[in-house]
């Protein structure tokens, strides 16, 4: 097992890195609405003319063809298990997004076969080649898979809410990445805030957290109020930001999305220094406790 292994990290290694920007969506806990958030902001990029897919990472509780009303008939593990090709695992979503569906394809990589491997880089090399960019719907909790993954993701915008225990799962999220790389860019998004202050209060703790017992800067990205838009949303089955543009949560979106593209946070933004398949490289090269 160990030199098949060593074999799939050597073909990592052999690979160049790739274009594009990736950016992980996580949070600590489930419930705080990653998902929903993670559908509309890829909505609100592509209405700017971005090229965005969506990777539905959460293998337990998959969510996001619901969100948008559809359903994906093949996944990533089908594709690499070579049933299906590539294009046939990318489906079109509403405002010309894409989206594909993770499947349990991640769950245990030390086990791939090269030619699996192979399809993997191949994959994501194709993404960053053909989208501006790629969001990665990451499941709820910190498993050893979802932290390689994410650690050799650039961006990483972690979703939390008002409620303690949100907050310090949220804060043992990015201690977990940091630990394993330590120069990831973290934006901060408070979700369901009832008040401008509340929203504002929870991410100045996760960012005091952050810089005291971390010695990590991150940025405040911002927050987005609780609204019965999107509980109605949900039912319909369509995107808050199509379906209740005028709604205040759209319109908070709408300017976080403007900030972020146009990087006026309040502070600056770093930019990625590496790409996706370059830090994925990075971490298969050290290779697995």
């Amino acid at each position: 097992m160990r030199d098949q292994a060593e074999k799939l990290r050597m073909k990592m290694l052999e690979r160049q890195g790739a274009l594009g920007r990736s950016i992980a969506v996580v949070s600590g806990k489930g419930g705080v609405g990653k998902s929903n958030f993670t559908t509309n902001f890829a909505i609100n990029l592509a209405k700017r003319g971005k090229k965005v897919v969506i990777l539905d990472m959460d293998l337990g509780m998959a969510n996001v063809h619901i969100l948008i009303g559809k359903q994906a008939q093949y996944n990533l593990k089908d594709y690499l298990e070579g049933h299906v090709s590539f294009e046939e695992i990318i489906y079109a979503g509403p405002q010309d997004i894409h989206y594909i569906s993770g499947g349990s394809g991640f769950s245990s990589v030390i086990e791939w076969s090269e030619e699996m491997f192979d399809a993997f880089i191949h994959a994501f090399e194709e993404l960053q080649k053909n989208y501006d960019y790629i969001l990665f719907d990451m499941g709820a909790g910190a498993t050893n898979w979802a932290l390689d993954v994410v650690t050799s993701i650039e961006e990483v915008i972690v979703i939390t809410t008002a409620e303690p225990t949100s907050i310090t799962d949220a804060y043992s999220m990015m201690k977990f990445i940091y630990l394993k790389e330590p120069s990831k860019t973290f934006y901060l998004l408070c979700n369901r805030a009832f008040s401008n202050e509340e929203g504002r209060e929870t991410l100045q703790r996760l960012k005091n957290a952050m810089l005291k017992f971390l010695s990590k800067e991150v940025v405040i990205l911002g927050w987005l109020p609780e609204d019965s838009a999107v509980r109605k949303a949900v039912i319909e089955q369509v995107p808050f930001s199509i379906s209740y543009p005028n709604a205040q949560i759209s319109k908070s979106l709408h300017e976080i999305v403007n900030r972020f593209i146009h990087k006026k946070l309040g502070e600056e933004i770093p930019l990625p220094s590496n790409s996706f398949i370059t830090r994925l490289k990075r971490i298969f090269s050290k290779g697995r406790d």
